[in-house]
């Protein structure tokens, strides 16, 4: 089954300590509504822009996309 990553984009100064805090809350999300979801993360693109991301099953997407609105998805690759 094909696996999707749902990602958050932030960007300024501030970028990296903001994808950190949302990552904080998508596990809070996953652990109340007692999700099969382990792979959430972080990266720093550069200096000014960094992704909050969690990886969801392709057939459970669309009510983990509709509650958390993310800015884009891409097809996980691990």
């Amino acid at each position: 089954m094909r696996k999707l990553k749902l990602i958050w984009d932030f960007h300024g100064p501030d970028a990296s300590k903001i994808a950190e805090h949302h990552e904080i809350h998508l596990k809070e999300y996953i652990q109340i509504e007692n999700l099969n979801i382990s792979i959430t993360g972080i990266e720093n693109l550069n200096e000014a822009h960094a992704i909050a991301f969690l990886v969801v099953d392709e057939d459970k997407m669309k009510p983990v996309r509709d509650a958390l609105k993310p800015h884009r998805g891409q097809v996980y690759d691990n």
